[in-house]
């Protein structure tokens, strides 16, 4: 384990405190959240505009390769040198990046910005995510999953609506020009609101580690998006040049790592089966869900004729059962401690809502697929918070970063190949549908491929009848199948849920635990003594601070 030392007195984690600080995560949250959702929403106008209908999967693989790469990294350099730099950081560089994608002159750009989009949001997720841990005991840490879903429910409201909005009546360059000044005022929040501890970290940082995960996870991606691709195939000989080099990557690392003094993964984290369990959770979760979230709104758009601002409105289903599933689960664990029973009943959910999208098509009633998005949205709620919960439950305070990251890690991945995989699938059966649609109504083969790599649903709307109707239909034909190809993923989840371990929850904040900061009643006794408004209680803050003492000497007992 990493020893640090803290040259600052242990933080009093007053109620009033720990809210200060929780609304300085949601302000990263929600700046995070609200981008991922925006340009979700404007993607079929990006991509049509900039003529890359035949690469958008790498519009969402490029920020997601890049935030599951930097995961382990803001997770483990948490742990070691303190989280409240390393948050500001994240900001600054998604604010930035969506300074770069705004003006991106072509879609390559466009793509290397979204990357640089993820090196930020890597940071915002995971460090929101830990620093809640050390600043909330997992006991009481149920509560908070009601607000956090109500911010994933506002970007996921908002975004979609702003996104429309952007679309139909300015530019998709709005979908990033608006984090700007979100990013700007989350910034300022987080740097005169988050104060947490600083550290110094006293083993050489695990850079080989790094490097090799880096070189595991690059390759992983380039190999399922090259297999799945017309333009290699699993055949290539560059294609399997990937595999090799991801093969290798994966042995490197593990040799690192168990001869690394302090390794950005630590191995003994899997010979725990809880935490084992809820990362293997996430990782089917992670195949599933952000294949099925990435497309549906291009579905909508495109296979259903709706505008770019209706296809928002369309996702507000999915985000309420997702919020409603999760502020009813967070106050039901806080109430029992008891939590297994919520991803097993989030998994039956989400699978039912997925056989139900394999029937969508042109013809599928609005209000049918509302209930279809609902029901995957109150799956989702049940699973996503749990199970990073249990995993952060399940290991020693001194690594709650390192814990968080890891879990997240291994569900990016899941998301990074379900991306790349289902969505190539998706887009070879779309660029063929769409080519022989182009062939039918006349067009040249080198015109179908030019059509086809430029549409978007306002040249849609121009289209005649005949080769629109076609369009709606390719659409419908290339996503719909799609979601057959998920549903193993979601009864993985389920068996892994069925054996997940029920084990109590901790009552002591991360915080608490190392001996950085004094919690409840105590915390509050020593802030009203500080003030002058308890003077009957100097004997209870006298002994706050000789537990305070004892609590920093845990992690040297540890």
């Amino acid at each position: 384990m990493t020893t640090t030392t803290n040259a600052e007195a242990p933080l009093l984690l007053t109620k009033r405190r720990i809210w200060i600080i929780f609304g300085a995560l949601i302000a990263g949250m929600l700046l995070s959240s609200l981008d991922q959702t925006i340009v979700s929403t404007a993607m079929p106008t990006i991509v049509g505009q900039l003529g890359g209908v035949e690469h958008q999967v790498w519009l969402t693989t490029a920020y997601l390769l890049a935030t599951t790469i930097v995961m382990p990294v803001y997770g483990k350099f948490g742990d070691v040198l303190g989280r409240r730099n390393l948050f500001l950081i994240a900001i600054a560089l998604f604010t930035i990046a969506s300074v770069g994608c705004a003006f991106a002159g072509d879609f390559t750009q466009l793509i290397v910005w979204r990357a640089v989009q993820g090196l930020g949001g890597g940071g915002l997720m995971i460090l929101s995510q830990a620093i809640i841990a050390d600043i909330v005991p997992a006991s009481e840490r149920g509560k908070y999953l009601g607000p956090l879903g109500a911010v994933f429910g506002l970007s996921a409201v908002g975004g979609p609506l702003l996104g429309g909005y952007f679309v139909d009546h300015l530019t998709w360059q709005w979908a990033f020009y608006i984090n700007i000044p979100v990013g700007i005022a989350a910034f300022a929040i987080a740097w005169f609101t988050l104060r947490l501890p600083s550290k110094k970290a006293t083993q050489p940082i695990d850079i080989l580690g790094v490097v090799l995960l880096s070189a595991f996870t690059t390759c992983l991606i380039f190999f399922t998006d090259f297999g799945g691709d017309n333009a290699h195939g699993w055949d290539a000989m560059e294609t399997w040049l990937f595999g090799a080099g991801m093969l290798l990557a994966a042995i490197l690392f593990v040799i690192v790592e168990a001869r690394a003094k302090d390794p950005i993964i630590p191995l003994q984290l899997f010979k725990n089966p809880t935490f084992v369990n809820a990362t293997l959770i996430g990782l089917t979760l992670g195949l599933g869900m952000f294949s099925a979230i990435g497309f549906v709104p291009t579905f909508l758009q495109m296979s259903s004729g709706t505008s770019a601002a209706a296809s928002g409105l369309l996702m507000l289903p999915m985000m309420a059962g997702l919020i409603g599933t999760s502020i009813i689960s967070g106050i039901a664990i806080t109430k029992t401690g008891k939590y297994k029973m919520f991803p097993i009943l989030g998994t039956i959910l989400t699978a039912l809502a997925m056989v139900a999208m394999t029937t969508l098509s042109a013809e599928t009633p609005i209000w049918l697929i509302c209930v279809f998005l609902f029901v995957f949205g109150a799956g989702l709620g049940l699973i996503m918070q749990v199970v990073v919960l249990v995993a952060q439950n399940s290991v020693n305070p001194a690594m709650i970063g390192t814990a968080t990251s890891t879990n997240n890690y291994f569900r990016e991945v899941g998301a990074s190949l379900g991306v790349a995989v289902f969505g190539t699938i998706f887009t070879t059966r779309l660029t063929e549908n769409l080519t022989e649609v182009f062939a039918g109504a006349g067009a040249s083969a080198s015109e179908a491929a030019s059509a086809t790599a430029s549409i978007d649903p306002q040249t849609l709307n121009a289209l005649p009848d005949a080769v629109r109707d076609g369009i709606v239909v390719a659409y419908a034909d290339a996503l719909a199948p799609v979601f057959w190809f998920l549903l193993p993923f979601i009864g993985i989840a389920f068996v892994l849920s069925l054996f997940l371990k029920q084990i109590p929850l901790s009552d002591v904040a991360g915080m608490v635990a190392r001996g950085e900061a004094i919690g409840g009643t105590e915390a509050e006794a020593l802030e009203a003594a500080h003030h002058g408004t308890a003077g009957a209680k100097v004997g209870a803050s006298a002994d706050a601070g000789d537990r305070a003492d004892d609590a920093l000497k845990e992690p040297e007992r540890r």
